[in-house]
């Protein structure tokens, strides 16, 4: 009896032996293969400084293209009319509004000290013209509802607004200009080569709001400019959020297609739309084409597209799901939310 049980646990021991093996060897082979996976991603996304070298240069280039001539670049190099920044010593009472990639702020400033801020909202991505800009003009007006006895104009005197709008326009002066795509996953029928402060302004109007706007900016420009107005030596701005771009200041002498009569500080600052830029050395992967070819603009904004936040996560989702697929990497079945474009939780 002693000996059949023996027997039994040792074959019971032994048959667990296998299984456990088998799932081990199992379990390593799809750690193996969802590593191959993530290896030649990585190899593939790989900016040694010799390639980042290869970037720049590229980009100069182009630089140099958008600034000689309208349409000759992919990069826009848009003149943005600013050609004074801030020094730090303004004063006054000003209103701000920020429409961006992901909200739309409003602000009201005191430059004695103080900054407000009252609404911000999360943005649908696809509206109408006029439904855009009356959901923004309706916030605006709530926003000046409550304002405090601290934030209160001389009897006559107009509000003034800076717009900054974070997507590509073509501007004809300081406060006026027109759209020239959207950007950030934005599709808004009706709005392209739209001038974006007459929109606006007709908006306000329906809302009875007396504001006027004053300047129309780009969201670099703006945080060039904020930046200027805290430290003399800035130059240049990056924004990395939703989506990516440029703003620098440039010589008046440096810019060709600017035709007016050179500024008297002989700066300029230029919005780049470096988003747009696109060059065979930029590391793109089978990810990145993919994911290309299936947003709502296709074949442009591919620089946007590599490096900011609207995006990269979307690529990381498209690498898990191939280790789902070919590794097998979270179980027999694929998780249902793995397979919904842009969730990751």
């Amino acid at each position: 009896m002693k000996v059949a049980v023996g027997v039994a646990v040792v074959c019971g021991v032994a048959v667990a032996a296998v299984v456990v093996v088998h799932w081990k060897m199992k379990k390593s082979g799809r750690l193996v293969n969802a590593m191959k996976i993530v290896k030649e991603f990585e190899e593939k996304c790989g900016t040694p400084i010799w390639k980042l070298r290869q970037v720049a240069d590229a980009m100069t280039v182009e630089m140099h293209a958008g600034l000689a001539s309208e349409g000759g670049s992919k990069l826009k190099m848009l003149i943005s009319y600013v050609d004074n920044l801030p020094t730090g010593n303004e004063m006054g009472l000003f209103y701000a509004l920020d429409l961006g990639g992901t909200n739309s702020v409003c602000y009201e400033c005191n430059w004695e000290g103080r900054i407000v801020v009252l609404s911000t909202n999360s943005l649908r991505r696809s509206l109408f013209l006029r439904a855009l800009f009356d959901y923004v003009a309706a916030e605006l007006a709530k926003f000046v509802a409550q304002e405090g006895t601290d934030f209160q104009f001389t009897p006559g005197r107009q509000r003034e607004l800076d717009f900054t709008f974070s997507f590509p326009v073509m501007q004809s002066s300081i406060a006026s200009g027109t759209l020239l795509r959207w950007t950030k996953g934005f599709s808004i029928d009706d709005t392209v080569g739209q001038d974006v402060v007459a929109e606006l302004t007709k908006a306000k109007e329906r809302q009875g709001l007396d504001m006027r706007v004053s300047a129309l900016v780009n969201d670099t420009v703006g945080t060039l400019a904020g930046g200027r107005y805290t430290n003399n030596d800035v130059v240049a701005a990056v924004i990395l959020g939703a989506g990516s771009n440029a703003a620098y200041v440039e010589s008046a002498h440096a810019i060709p297609k600017w035709q007016d009569l050179l500024p008297k500080s002989g700066e300029m600052v230029i919005n780049m739309e470096w988003g747009n830029f696109r060059s065979s050395h930029l590391p793109l992967t089978e990810y990145d084409h993919a994911l290309d070819a299936e947003s709502l603009n296709p074949g442009e904004q591919i620089y946007e597209k590599v490096i900011s936040g609207m995006y990269l996560g979307e690529i990381v989702h498209r690498v898990l799901c191939r280790m789902a697929e070919e590794a097998v990497f979270f179980g027999d079945t694929i998780p249902p939310k793995l397979k919904v474009p842009f969730i990751l939780r």
